[in-house]
């Protein structure tokens, strides 16, 4: 059903719906529109709509080939919207639940795309803060570029500082997708533009991997990964690209590259990875909140619970999965320092080939537990052997007496 947004603007057609808000097809004054309307608490938040307003020159400033345009902001009675370019084709997330994992060439130039577009958002003064596939549409009108990919382009720009009001969050609170989240965000520190290029970096580890380095189990454990622990390398790709992500997902911000070195850095290795397929890796056991590993299913999970288990953390209560843009922008608290000292250190979630279960894993005790078994059942069998063979040796001794030496050793008879 179509609605007005303020007076220029009208919504036809839900395109997809998210924690901060619901993405329509509308038209404008000058064509098709994708229009962005956050929710009804958010709209009715006065700090955060002054926040919009102030920061509506920053937003309509920024002018990139992968970026979305934002072209207005309405505020309207109840109606708080971002008026953007209409991208036809589909977000990353989508590729991803459909292929899980793409070829390291097609990985590789999306993410240089999106470097791209974060180095004139940053040469702006504008950090995007959420940085994750559902904000990477891919453009499937235009031509193909490196392995097949389709030029990718950055949304929501604006949209995770207009929520983080200092009301709102707080010290103890942190917004965003536990996923992506820098270590600094998770330590309290403010957000600058190396979370950006954290969170690209593991985006890029998950469109290699088919999973992210840190994510799987209880957000807590998640965020307590992010500070804790370190990134093994992935099996199956070029020492160039994995040095290239290691430096990106470095703890220490100073460590990481700016985005336009990174979208430079990508594209020159560009060619080393011509024709390469997809990495054949399996996902690592999901663990538990207190660091204990969840025990192995009985059988396996179906496919479509297997892609929605991978990717982020859904925390928004009644999120779809199939939402394009789902988890986004969701507040947390902060963990305390012994909560994030806890755990194990080191990678607790090392990638490892295919079908071989993870050192300390569910799967591998399991395989350990029926180890012992069968050895214990081996043991068994060979002491009842040996109990055998030499009840069958006194049978045959028996066998070969002579009459008067059985009777000999039978009782007197009375």
């Amino acid at each position: 059903m179509a609605r007005k947004i303020g007076s220029r603007y009208t919504a036809h057609q839900i395109l997809g719906r998210g924690s901060a808000g619901t993405v329509w097809l509308g038209e404008g004054p000058d064509g098709p529109v994708a229009i962005k309307l956050l929710r009804e608490d958010l709209a009715s938040d006065e700090e955060l709509v002054g926040r919009f307003v102030q920061e509506r020159t920053a937003l309509l400033g920024l002018e990139h080939p992968n970026v979305v345009s934002v072209r207005d902001l309405v505020v309207d009675g109840n109606d708080l919207a971002l008026v953007m370019d209409l991208v036809r084709g589909t977000d990353l997330r989508t590729r991803l639940d459909r292929e899980r994992r793409l070829a390291p060439e097609a990985a590789v130039a999306i993410v240089a795309d999106v470097a791209d577009g974060l180095a004139a958002a940053h040469a702006a003064g504008v950090v995007h803060r959420d940085v994750k596939p559902e904000n990477v549409l891919l453009d499937m009108q235009g031509p193909l570029g490196p392995g097949g990919s389709h030029r990718a382009l950055l949304t929501d720009f604006g949209v995770a500082k207009l929520i983080d009001t200092p009301r709102r969050t707080r010290a103890t609170k942190i917004i965003g997708t536990p996923d992506y989240l820098a270590p600094e965000i998770v330590e309290g520190l403010p957000p600058r533009a190396s979370v950006d290029i954290y969170a690209l970096a593991t985006v890029l580890y998950e469109l290699l991997a088919g999973f992210t380095p840190f994510g799987g189990g209880h957000p807590g454990a998640v965020l307590r990964r992010h500070v804790t622990e370190t990134v093994v390398p992935l099996p199956g790709i070029p020492e160039e690209l994995w040095q290239l992500l290691v430096q990106c997902l470095a703890k220490a911000p100073a460590s990481r590259l700016r985005a336009s070195e990174l979208g430079a850095r990508l594209r020159e290795l560009l060619p080393l990875l011509a024709g390469m397929p997809p990495l054949d890796v399996d996902e690592p056991d999901a663990e538990s909140a207190d660091g204990a590993e969840e025990e192995a299913p009985a059988r396996p999970a179906p496919a479509v619970e297997r892609v929605r288990r991978r990717g982020a953390v859904p925390l928004v209560p009644g999120a779809k999965p199939a939402d394009s843009n789902r988890d986004t922008h969701t507040s947390m608290r902060v963990p305390g320092p012994d909560e994030l000292a806890g755990g194990a250190r080191g990678t607790a979630r090392a990638p490892r080939a295919t079908g071989a279960p993870r050192p300390g894993s569910a799967r591998n005790r399991a395989a350990a537990r029926r180890r012992r078994a069968a050895l214990g059942a081996a043991a068994l069998a060979l002491l009842a052997a040996i109990g055998v063979g030499t009840w069958l040796a006194t049978s045959d001794d028996d066998a070969g007496a002579t009459p008067q030496d059985t009777r000999t050793s039978a009782p007197a008879s009375p």
